[in-house]
């Protein structure tokens, strides 16, 4: 089994997620091929978007945004009035797709498929974003390593690492209603602050260990304490 649909497979078990898949796309929507489904069906489902031409992974790939659809029956259907119901009667409810980009280089593209509608959690949100990099890190690893003869190893490893992370960075995102990028700067600020890496940081969120506060009100020196 190759690292990306292992990863594929990793997602699944972590997320609520039914399927995955990751597909590189070209420019002007060619299809560079699939390059690992979390099984069978995730593959018919990625392979169905080039072969109608359209779908929440070209979207995303056009658009260079994520392309999230909580209701694939009813909204997903009149954004993509041909892939909409031909992937419902695949069984999915609902698709998240996260483009795959460094700079103006556009790689490809993560799709997360659930069979019942709704939008992810913001935890949940955060970890499909997690996995989007480590898509990217590895898809860029195989390029480097074709030329070279040799696969990428250690997705275990960076899995773990990065997974910590993000799902420390959802938790505070909750806990102090604030937005994925101001969850992962006090993340990183307290992890400076304290002289530790951001995944010892993240293990002690996760673990209850730690709790970051909310910002305090100005104090106004004229009011009494």
């Amino acid at each position: 089994m190759s690292t990306l649909t292992r990863l594929c497979a990793a997602l699944v078990r972590h997320l609520p997620a039914s399927g995955s898949g990751i597909s590189l796309v070209g420019e002007g929507h060619g299809s560079a091929g699939i390059a690992a489904a979390a099984g069978p069906r995730s593959r018919s489902l990625e392979e169905l978007q080039f072969t109608l031409g359209e779908g929440p992974c070209l979207d995303a790939h056009a658009s260079r945004r994520p392309m999230l659809e909580p209701d694939l029956v009813g909204a997903g259907s009149h954004r993509w009035p041909i892939y909409g119901p031909r992937a419902a009667e695949l069984g999915v409810g609902a698709v998240f797709a996260f483009p795959l980009q460094i700079g103006s280089a556009r790689v490809g593209v993560l799709d997360i498929y659930r069979r019942q509608p709704g939008p992810l959690s913001a935890e949940a949100l955060a970890s499909g974003y997690g996995f989007a990099e480590v898509a990217l890190r590895l898809l860029l690893q195989e390029q480097a390593g074709a030329s070279e003869g040799r696969a990428p190893e250690g997705l275990d490893d960076v899995l773990a690492h990065r997974m910590e992370v993000y799902q420390a960075q959802g938790m505070v995102m909750v806990d102090l209603g604030v937005k994925p990028a101001e969850a992962m700067a006090r993340l990183r600020g307290h992890a400076f602050a304290a002289g530790q890496d951001i995944a010892a940081v993240a293990r002690d969120v996760i673990d209850g260990i730690l709790h970051l506060q909310r910002d305090l009100p100005p104090h106004d020196p004229g009011e009494h304490p």
